[in-house]
């Protein structure tokens, strides 16, 4: 697959996928004789987890550090297991904390329903 191709599917911009190559995200990434990037399936699965954990605030270091976990093959498997549960964990409680911002919002946006109401019959 051509790094188009890749960005369609991901999502991910083409420079991104050039950046997360940079960045040693995604250092397994052939090339074919013509010197361009020769993706895989694999790959753009690979890049789909980079763009989710992205997404979801995990640092580049950290993204990094479980690059460095997967190029490393299948022995590091319960080390990366590790390092998605506690990002999964970090998820939930950010989750918390916005639940708890959306019932603030929720609450006040009734208070002002409440002020326009009592504007309009006065």
């Amino acid at each position: 697959m051509k790094i188009s191709e890749v960005a369609e599917r991901t999502g991910l911009s083409i420079s991104t996928i050039r950046f997360y190559e940079k960045f040693r995200l995604c250092p397994f990434i052939e090339r074919g004789p013509d010197g361009n990037r020769v993706f895989s399936k694999t790959d753009a699965d690979w890049l789909a987890l980079l763009a989710s954990l992205r997404a979801t605030g995990m640092p580049m270091e950290e993204m990094r550090a479980f690059a460095e976990l997967y190029a490393s093959g299948d022995k590091t498997i319960p080390e990366r297991k590790a390092a998605l549960l506690a990002h999964r964990q970090s998820l939930g409680d950010r989750q918390a904390e916005l639940d708890q911002c959306r019932a603030i919002l929720k609450q006040k946006l009734q208070r002002y329903d409440e002020i326009i109401k009592d504007q309009a019959c006065g």
